[in-house]
């Protein structure tokens, strides 16, 4: 194919669409498909479980994700779908709290988007941080790159510490509940998390990955010496 072929034909950026909301879902989907061949939706899910799931099936490029999909909070998710997919993460939020929008950005999102703005900003949105570009606004910027400078200098001094500072609050809550009922099997942890095994296993492979652990025993020992067995404060 020619260049100029090319130039008029260019590859579409496919966006993996996650809320919990079906007729924002319907609408998110409109705007995606509208813009096409620019961008393309590659799949929808409204919730954590199908969101990781179709992550790793779809390949998408950028992962528009609802913060609050439910009783699930999409920000425990957003590791695992970048684990998942390589994709970049752009939230949707209704909240303006600063330390919410810092603990999404340093778990890996490349940017925020309120959920009053036009739909002209998602898609400006959807184009930068798939070219590489965070979608922030300059305070909070530079108060993440603050953050980051404190967490790197924190964590360089102990590549454990540095495993163990990629683990959200859910994941630390799930080892804790492991670690203190190491006879349970994952039907009965599943039940105490009150989540369904299969929620489970999406967890467990992100918190193998992150810590470097092959199984649950490997797991245990793990949480034991880095005290991981008590729930996050």
């Amino acid at each position: 194919m020619s260049a100029s072929k090319s130039a008029q034909n260019p590859t579409p950026i496919r966006v993996l669409l996650v809320d919990d909301h079906r007729i924002a879902l319907w609408g998110l989907e409109k705007l995606i498909e509208s813009e096409k061949p620019r961008m393309e939706v590659a799949g929808s899910a409204t919730n954590c479980t199908e969101a990781l799931d179709l992550a790793g099936k779809v390949s998408p490029d950028v992962i528009v994700l609802d913060l609050e999909l439910g009783g699930e909070n999409g920000l425990d998710a957003i590791p695992g779908l970048i684990a998942k997919s390589k994709a970049r993460v752009l939230v949707l939020t209704g909240s303006r709290d600063p330390s919410l929008h810092d603990q999404v950005v340093l778990a890996g999102a490349g940017g925020i988007v309120q959920k009053d703005e036009p739909a002209e900003t998602i898609l400006k949105a959807i184009e930068k941080i798939h070219a590489g570009q965070l979608w922030l606004d300059r305070i909070a910027t530079g108060r993440i790159f603050v953050a980051l400078a404190r967490k790197n200098a924190t964590e360089d001094a102990d590549p454990e510490r540095r495993k163990i500072s990629t683990l959200t609050s859910r994941e630390r809550g799930i080892i804790a509940v492991i670690a203190t009922n190491p006879g349970a099997n994952a039907m009965a942890i599943a039940k105490m998390l009150h989540i369904s095994q299969s929620t489970l296993r999406n967890h467990l492979t992100v918190i193998y990955e992150k810590l470097g652990v092959a199984n649950r025993l490997e797991l245990y020992a793990a949480a034991l010496t880095h005290g991981l067995d008590k729930p996050p404060a």
